[in-house]
């Protein structure tokens, strides 16, 4: 029965792990197609909330090891990403 309870236990440790990183990424997501929208209609945009939200899915990749990582976005990588939208 102990090794059930660990099991279980470890279990919920890894779905609250994934559940954070999904949470994350999906704000990420989010953020990024904000940004891109914005880059599309010629507005100001920032990529601060893009790396903040990548930098906690990096802070829980690397303390766990079973989330993936997010690159650091930069502006330029916006702009590029909306001028490829653009195209048909």
């Amino acid at each position: 029965m102990e090794v059930h309870k660990q099991i279980s236990s470890h279990s919920e440790k890894q779905h609250t792990i994934v559940k954070a990183f999904l949470y994350y990424d999906e704000l990420r997501e989010q953020y990024i197609e904000k940004a891109v929208n914005h880059a599309i209609h010629g507005e100001p945009f920032s990529v601060e909330d893009i790396n903040s939200a990548a930098e906690k899915i990096n802070e829980i990749a690397a303390a766990n090891g079973i989330t993936p990582s997010r690159i650091i976005v930069t502006k330029e990588m916006i702009d590029e990403y909306a001028k490829k939208k653009q195209r048909p």
